[in-house]
């Protein structure tokens, strides 16, 4: 067809300009810093796993980013049906693998809605919620590279 772009079944290419860097670095133990846009985070470990406690771990920060992402979609939805977001929470909790890999096995998320949402918006807001960025993207995984330099 004239006028479109083809893309390969399956892959998505990003755009140069949609492409977002960033560093983490070094801090100090198990400690790392990653300055994102003019703002800092840090991760750490939890003392008895070695480090100083200073700051949530990698995973902890993973399943935090999802909670945020669908309270972030949620109160969205909220404001642009004219809805009060005070009282909005995201309970979030999430389980280990116990085999290898070491990875996250489970995750739960449970959003408090507002007392004012009315019944009839309850699916409404728990389906937007549910197409959050993070959710997509661990429903379709991204591909990842990771090279020594």
């Amino acid at each position: 067809m004239t006028g479109t772009t083809h893309q390969t079944s399956g892959t998505t290419q990003a755009r140069e300009a949609d492409v977002h860097r960033f560093e983490v670095t070094h801090v100090g133990d198990d400690a790392y810093s990653v300055d994102i846009r003019g703002h800092r985070v840090q991760v750490d470990q939890p003392i008895e796993a070695g480090g100083t406690d200073t700051a949530p771990t990698p995973v902890e920060l993973f399943a935090a980013s999802l909670a945020t992402c669908v309270a972030f979609y949620a109160g969205s939805y909220l404001h642009r049906h004219g809805l009060p977001r005070s009282g909005l929470r995201v309970r979030a909790q999430y389980a280990m693998a116990t085999d290898r890999p070491a990875r996250v096995a489970s995750l739960r998320i449970v959003i408090v809605a507002p007392p004012e949402l009315p019944e009839e918006r309850r699916a409404g807001l728990l389906a937007v919620a549910s197409h959050c960025t993070v959710h997509s993207t661990l429903k379709q995984p991204p591909e990842v590279g990771i090279e020594l330099a």
